[in-house]
C-alpha cells in the first residue's frame, strides 16, 4: 500500500521539499545582463577590427594603446568569458547527471574561463603599458 500511495501523488506533492525554485533566477539575470552588455561591446569590437583590416601592426597597437580602446577590450573579454561560463554551467547542470562529473566540469569551466579572461586582460595591459 505504501508503494501504491507514491504513484497517486500529484506533481506538486512530488516537487515539494526539493528546494527553492528561486535558485536559477540569479543565473537567468546574469546571462541576460551580460548578453545585453555584449551587444554594444561586440559592435565596438567588430567595427574596430574592420576599421583596422588593412592597417599594419603598429596602427593596431596604437589603437589598443588608447585608454578607451583598452578599457573596452578588457570589458569585452571579461563579459564574454563570464557570459560563456554562465551559459556552459547551465548546460552542464541540465545534461550531466553524475554529481561528481557535474562538479568537475563546472569547476573546470570556471577555471578555464577565468584563466582565459585573465590572459586577455594581461595582454591588453601589456600593450597599453608598452611592455
Amino acid at each position: 500500500m505504501a508503494s501504491n500511495s507514491k504513484t497517486l501523488r500529484s506533481p506538486l506533492q512530488v516537487a515539494r521539499g526539493l528546494g527553492s525554485a528561486k535558485h536559477g533566477t540569479e543565473h537567468w539575470w546574469s546571462q541576460r545582463l551580460t548578453a545585453i552588455a555584449l551587444v554594444p561591446l561586440t559592435v565596438w569590437f567588430v567595427f574596430g577590427v574592420i576599421r583596422h583590416l588593412g592597417a599594419d601592426h603598429a596602427a593596431f597597437i596604437a589603437w589598443m594603446k588608447s585608454p578607451f580602446s583598452a578599457v573596452m577590450m578588457i570589458l569585452t573579454a571579461v563579459v564574454t568569458f563570464h557570459h560563456a561560463q554562465s551559459g556552459l554551467q547551465v548546460v552542464i547542470e541540465d545534461y550531466v547527471h553524475a554529481e561528481w562529473q557535474k562538479m568537475a566540469l563546472i569547476i573546470g569551466v570556471k577555471f578555464l574561463s577565468f584563466a582565459l579572461a585573465a590572459a586577455c586582460v594581461l595582454a591588453v595591459v601589456k600593450i597599453f603599458i608598452g611592455a
